[in-house]
């Protein structure tokens, strides 16, 4: 499966060159914030990380932040993800944003996370496979 992927592994990788993808991940889980920040820095980005909603949302409220993905998980204490990702898109944040949970293969559930603003939904774990094709997206736009 992972010769699958080298090609775009390389293009991103080629990509990031140009301009470095800046990542915002939003989870309270001290271990997915470890791997998705590894997969981030594997790939050749760069990321910050807000363990719940609310400090994503400060992130963007007190300006000066701007990133080209967002990460968020959809279960956190404070604010979760579905409230988070309306209240970012309200604040006219840009961001391509992600949801990513272990809830993505309940109809209903994914369709309020979309719902509420993201660009896409993934099934946890997250892994170099499933967001490459993102990023490589969003260097072509």
């Amino acid at each position: 499966m992972a010769t699958k992927y080298t090609g775009d592994i390389e293009k991103t990788k080629s990509a990031d060159m140009k301009k470095k993808l800046n990542v915002l991940i939003v989870d309270d889980d001290p271990l997915n914030l470890k791997i998705h920040e590894r997969i981030i820095k594997m790939i050749g980005g760069i990321s910050q990380t807000a363990k719940n909603g609310e400090e994503a949302v400060i992130l963007h409220r007190n300006g000066g932040t701007s990133f080209d993905l967002i990460l968020m998980d959809k279960e956190m204490p404070e604010r979760d993800g579905v409230s988070t990702t309306k209240k970012l898109r309200e604040m006219k944040v840009t961001s391509l944003i992600v949801g990513v949970t272990s809830l993505a293969d309940h109809e209903e559930e994914r369709r309020a996370f979309m719902e509420a603003g993201l660009n896409h939904c993934l099934a946890k774990p997250l892994t170099e496979a499933k967001i490459i094709p993102l990023i490589n997206h969003l260097f072509d736009a």
